[in-house]
């Protein structure tokens, strides 16, 4: 009963943090595409000039020590040693608040180097703007940590939230403020970096709420079930921060690959321009119209984000209990329905990237980088799924791995084609680092689990859809433009009905071909919400394939 309630327990935090996390990357993928209609090009720029080294100094900073914190509280809470609980609390605030003031200093003091290394001296206020959040942060990792050891997983999970949805307000009324008052794109990149100081000043806020109303309370029912067993075995301040160290090094090298891919766009696209011939202004505009596809790639991986955040406890689940088969079986499907959904996201951003990008950002600026890095969703969806899955293998380092084997090639190729090709070649590189860590990630999956990915169901009949979707696609859009173009004043409400008309009809004939050639499956419906009902409509509907409703009369 016991067993019972605590795998409850553990299912119902694990799903408070996923829902979250989710909620949260949603956020912070969509509020770019307001910040660029209010600040431009140049204020995108100046933001994902400097957010990117930010992301990476704060991974230094905080990456795994929450997991690392939780670990070691619950391990001295099972053996009734409030009082470890508590010293390994302090040791880590300690480590981590060095950390956070050390990187403060260090990004501070060092702006004026890294601005001119990255091309633009205009950048120095911003990034030592970003910097005031760096001994903040840190807090908040560690008392999410000490609420995670306590399996309470809810104050977490409320101030992630909280903290995007906070940054995100900030980030675009400073933004409106700055060009309304100032029509200064660097003081509105300068407010939205800054922005990352309050959002983390109110999750700090909202875990005190809970640390004081629920803190003292879990400390006396512990005290009176279990007496400190392991007072005899107290575990050093030298023992706590090794074990920190050990169990949060691995967890933080393998999140600091994610924020290199853009921290590469961030040190070279500029700077290669400039280096080509293009105008310095020109060139930042240009990168700022290249960070237009950075919040529509996000949203594109959303739902491999969702899947792999299911797929580590599954795969887990049955790795602990030596289920070969259905290791293999729950990764086939992982994979399928991934390239099921990345596959169309890329080619119908590629084919309607002009008016998508007309509808979002106003103009058609960088179309055909757009359109180029379109692809990207679908190699990064199944990298992100098949990460998933060697994680839940226990090989956590390997995807980190082959990720910076990506970034190498991210690096390689920006210095390579965008002298020939500008943003195109950035774009070009971008899709080729995540092809390349998502065969390597598929590669070591068939080596570790013994899954089969048949050519026939896993890519043949997606494509064989796809390509019936692209040309109606093609047709819908060019029929629409025919028919409106003069009738609709607004150049950017043309596209934004002629967009809404594309991927509406998309969706609609991909899903209708994906069933009629068997690439979507009854099986596969009863992995969705109200996937049976979805079954039954879609039979009395007649796009189910007759085999499938075969199957159903056995």
């Amino acid at each position: 009963m016991l067993v019972e309630k605590s795998s409850s327990h553990f299912v119902k935090g694990a799903a408070i943090l996923g829902i979250a996390g989710l909620i949260s990357k949603l956020l912070g993928a969509v509020y770019r595409i307001p910040y660029q209609n209010i600040t431009g090009d140049i204020g995108l720029y100046v933001y994902m000039q400097v957010y990117p080294l930010y992301s990476t100094l704060l991974i230094l900073a905080t990456a795994g020590f929450p997991i690392a914190i939780s670990k070691i509280v619950s391990e001295r809470l099972a053996l009734g040693d409030v009082s470890g609980a508590r010293r390994t609390f302090r040791v880590a605030s300690i480590v981590l608040a060095a950390l956070g003031c050390l990187f403060f200093i260090l990004l501070y003091a060092g702006a004026p180097l890294i601005s001119r290394f990255m091309g633009d001296e205009q950048l120095t206020l911003p990034l030592r703007a970003v910097a005031w959040s760096l001994p903040l942060v840190p807090v908040v990792a560690i008392m999410r940590g000490y609420f995670q050891g306590h399996q309470n997983m809810i104050p977490t999970g409320v101030s992630q939230v909280v903290e995007q949805l906070f940054r995100v307000i900030v980030i675009l009324i400073s933004a409106y403020w700055m060009m309304s008052v100032y029509h200064d794109a660097y003081l509105a990149g300068t407010g939205a970096v800054f922005a990352a100081f309050p959002g983390a000043l109110m999750a700090v806020l909202v875990l005190l709420f809970y640390w004081t109303k629920n803190t003292r309370a879990q400390r006396r029912v512990q005290v009176r079930q279990k007496q400190t067993e392991a007072a005899d075995h107290p575990l050093s301040h030298r023992e706590i921060l090794r074990s920190l160290v050990f169990y949060a090094l691995p967890i933080c090298l393998g999140a600091l690959v994610m924020p290199l891919i853009p921290l590469v766009d961030s040190l070279t696209v500029a700077n290669m321009l400039q280096w080509s011939g293009t105008p310095e202004q020109t060139a930042k505009v240009l990168k700022g119209v290249f960070d237009r596809g950075q919040p529509l790639i996000q949203f594109g991986s959303f739902f491999a984000t969702s899947l792999s955040l299911a797929l580590v406890p599954a795969i887990s689940e049955a790795a602990a209990q030596r289920q070969i088969r259905v290791i293999a079986a729950r990764t086939e499907l992982a994979m399928r329905l991934t390239f099921l959904l990345g596959l169309p996201a890329s080619f119908g951003l590629a084919l309607l990237a002009e008016p998508v990008n007309v509808m979002l950002y106003g103009d058609a600026s960088g179309t055909q980088a757009l359109a180029i890095q379109a692809f990207t969703i679908v190699f990064a969806t199944l990298a992100i799924s098949s990460s998933g899955i060697l994680q839940g293998l226990g090989k956590v380092m390997l995807p980190a791995f082959h990720l910076m084997i990506g970034v190498i090639i991210k690096l390689l190729g920006n210095l390579l084609l965008i002298p020939f090709l500008g943003i195109s070649g950035a774009a070009a590189a971008t899709v080729l680092a995540y092809a390349v860590a998502m065969l390597l990630n598929a590669v070591a999956i068939v080596r570790h689990t013994g899954a089969r990915f048949p050519l026939r169901s896993l890519i043949g009949k997606p494509f064989i859809a796809v390509c019936v979707m692209s040309v109606v696609v093609f047709l819908v859009d060019a029929a629409m433009f025919a028919a409106l173009t003069g009738r609709i004043g607004s150049e950017r409400l043309l596209h934004t009905i002629v967009g809404l008309c594309g991927v509406t009809a998309g969706a609609l004939v991909y899903g209708i071909a994906l069933f009629w050639t068997g690439g979507l499956t009854r099986a596969d419906l009863r992995f969705l919400p109200k996937g049976e009902r979805i079954a039954a409509l879609l039979t009395r509907l007649r796009l189910l394939p007759d085999e499938v409703r075969r199957e159903e009369t056995r």
